[in-house]
């Protein structure tokens, strides 16, 4: 995949410089626009762009976890979750296994992060936790380990932090002009043809505004669209049972829970887009990822094999022959056949056992986490109970019971 790794540090330099640029150019207007000086304006772009960048290389990874409000877990807060990333990442050749962290929603997503492979991480939510069994859960974390493995979420991270800088600024100017602060009167006053040439400025100026962030953003999107292909293979690969992640993809999908901590910045580092209503077409530009029904469709078509070739000839029929999603070298390099495996022993199992086992996992792992203990009524109300409550029992807010808390 060095085809792939190197195309993907040749965009993030012209990321870097391409968003600079558009950083610096709506700099200049907002210059001209508050300060009367456009060189002001790209003096604060530049500093705004540096310290993005510089954010985005060393720190990027824990803006971005602080932002989904991500805790990190240890081995043996959830030993098969561990477990399961731990032969994702023999399987995939990393050298480093990621670390893992876990967000509180109930809302079934997960995103890779990393400077690296020796730095990375992957966050999974509570929900994916409770909603997947072993295969579709492996599927998932082979999907994002791909991500490291490809090296283009080192990609993301700096597209994300520019993209949400340039937005950032849209948004000042934007409300600064609504509430007339952009020096209109001091303008309006100036005499001869200077005040026409003025009027220009505001005008493009102001289209900019509405523009820049909007460019930034298709272009953000259009990146991580291809990336997600190229990750689904990775997972069919890895794991040799592309129905996993299908499965996933499935259900992720059609869940009608709201990721609360995902935003138009973070949405793209999802394995779906969280912002996503169910239901709706999300194959136009503006689009975070690929169709989701499409992607299932070509892991389901793979068949008996796993590999980089026959993915990429699927998803060449599936596209009517507009060309392939994997690099020439991962295909040269690949073997003819990588035989795909049933499903796991873990299947078999019911599924209602399955689901309880996962969410009493889940719940127990929370309750830790956030120092709470989760009670529910017979009334069907639930609410949350700190650990610090003096008493043994607590009356229910909506019914009256009286409910005894565990463990007292």
């Amino acid at each position: 995949m060095w085809e792939q790794i190197r195309a993907n540090k040749i965009k993030s330099v012209w990321v870097i410089v391409g968003m600079g640029v558009l950083l610096l150019g709506f700099g200049y207007l907002i210059g001209e626009l508050f300060f009367e000086s456009g060189i002001a304006g790209i003096v604060l772009a530049s500093i705004v762009w540096l310290i993005m960048n510089l954010v985005a290389f060393f720190q990027g990874d824990q803006v971005f976890l602080s932002v989904s409000k991500a805790k990190k877990l240890e081995r043996s807060d959830h030993p098969k979750l561990f477990n399961t990333v731990e032969e994702m990442t023999i399987a995939s050749g990393l050298p480093k296994m990621p670390d893992i962290y876990i967000i509180d929603e109930p809302a079934p997503n997960a995103f890779a992060m990393g400077r690296d492979p020796n730095k990375a991480a992957i966050a999974v939510t509570s929900g994916l936790l409770q909603r997947l069994n072993r295969d579709e859960l492996q599927g998932v974390i082979a999907h994002e380990i791909g991500h490291i493995k490809n090296r283009d979420v080192l990609l993301m991270v700096i597209s994300g932090i520019t993209m949400g800088a340039i937005v950032l600024l849209a948004d000042f100017a934007l409300i600064y002009l609504i509430l007339g602060g952009a020096g209109g009167g001091r303008r309006s006053s100036s005499s001869g043809g200077g005040g026409q040439g003025q009027i220009i400025i505001l005008i493009v100026g102001i289209a900019f505004i509405i523009l820049a962030p909007i460019i930034a953003r298709l272009l953000y999107f259009a990146m991580s669209r291809k990336r997600e292909y190229l990750a689904d293979a990775s997972s069919a690969l890895y794991t040799r049972y592309p129905e996993g992640l299908a499965s996933a993809l499935e259900k992720i999908s059609s869940s009608t829970n709201v990721l609360k901590s995902a935003n138009r910045v973070t949405a793209p580092m999802y394995i779906v887009n969280p912002l996503h209503k169910p239901g709706l077409k999300a194959s136009d530009l503006s689009s975070t990822h690929p169709p989701t029904s499409e992607r299932i469709r070509i892991l389901r078509s793979m068949g008996s094999s796993a590999s980089f070739a026959d993915y990429n000839r699927i998803y060449s029929e599936v596209h009517k022959g507009g060309g392939g999603v994997i690099p020439q070298s991962a295909l040269a390099g690949a073997a003819g056949l990588v035989e795909t495996r049933g499903a796991s022993a873990e299947e078999a199992r019911p599924e209602k056992i399955e689901k309880l086992e996962r969410t009493r996992e889940v719940s127990d792992l929370v309750e830790k986490l956030n120092d709470y203990t989760a009670l529910a009524c017979k009334c069907g109300a639930k609410f949350k109970v700190p650990t610090d409550f003096k008493g043994k029992s607590i009356k229910c807010p909506r019914c009256g019971t009286v409910n005894h808390i565990p463990g007292r």
